[in-house]
């Protein structure tokens, strides 16, 4: 059954004005559903199959979206910070009309893979304890990163506050005084990279997210950089 919805909502939606501003335009008779003039900002339309017109263009509505953000150092994954320039900050002013807000967060000084998005339900899927929904990062680490390391991760390891992390899996891309690894951890845990190689007494230096779920970042974004996902791609967030 198609989606009824206030054509107000439609239009604030897609940021042509506030609900008050749209109520106005109602009465210029600039807006018009299936070629007749709408003058009821309440009149209830399916955005997806009837034909809007806003001010001699057509209207093409969304209810979400989905952005792909190679997040830079020194970002906030966040809404609002009082202090701190925040993701959002990188994304261009005509999205904000949809309010979108990360899926997860990375740490202020870890770049790479972050998902914006204003649909909450695959948010709350993605996030929940019980998907396990994989997330692989990138890090040089403090220390000589050796086959004990691996087998630890793979077992599971003890965080500073008692908690036994899930299995992970750890690959080691170079073994020196400042390592390169691949890791695979399963959940989510406050600064849980960091904290693990804490508990090997190993120190992150560098930390970005490469792929959360099947998703994987787009080498062809800068830091900074950002697109929509497609179709296929809002799929792969939550396969294992």
């Amino acid at each position: 059954m198609a989606k009824k919805l206030r054509i107000d909502k439609v239009l604030s939606n897609i940021g042509c004005g506030s609900r008050a501003e749209i109520k106005k335009y109602c009465k210029y008779g600039i807006i018009s559903v299936n070629g007749k003039v709408v003058n009821n900002p309440g009149l209830q339309v399916d955005p997806e199959n009837d034909e809007i017109i806003f001010d001699g263009e057509k209207v093409n509505y969304r209810e979400f979206v989905y952005i792909m953000l190679n997040k830079p150092d020194g970002y906030i994954s966040a809404t609002f910070d009082r202090h701190d320039p925040i993701v959002l900050d990188l994304i261009d002013p005509s999205y904000l009309v949809f309010e979108p807000f990360p899926v997860g967060r990375l740490d202020k000084d870890t770049e790479g893979l972050l998902v914006l998005t204003n649909d909450g339900q695959l948010s709350h899927r993605v996030l929940s304890p019980k998907k396990h929904v994989p997330k692989t990062y990138y890090a040089k680490i403090e220390g000589v990163v050796t086959d004990e390391d691996i087998v630890a991760f793979e077992k599971g390891v003890t965080l500073d506050d008692g908690y036994e992390t899930m299995p992970s899996q750890l690959k080691i891309l170079k073994s020196d005084e400042i390592s390169e690894i691949e890791l695979t951890i399963h959940e989510g845990k406050f600064h849980q990279v960091k904290r693990m190689f804490e508990s090997v007494d190993k120190k992150v230096v560098y930390l970005k997210r490469l792929s959360m779920g099947k998703l994987k970042l787009d080498e062809n974004l800068a830091l900074g950089e950002y697109r929509e996902l497609t179709e296929e791609e809002i799929k792969l967030i939550e396969e294992r």
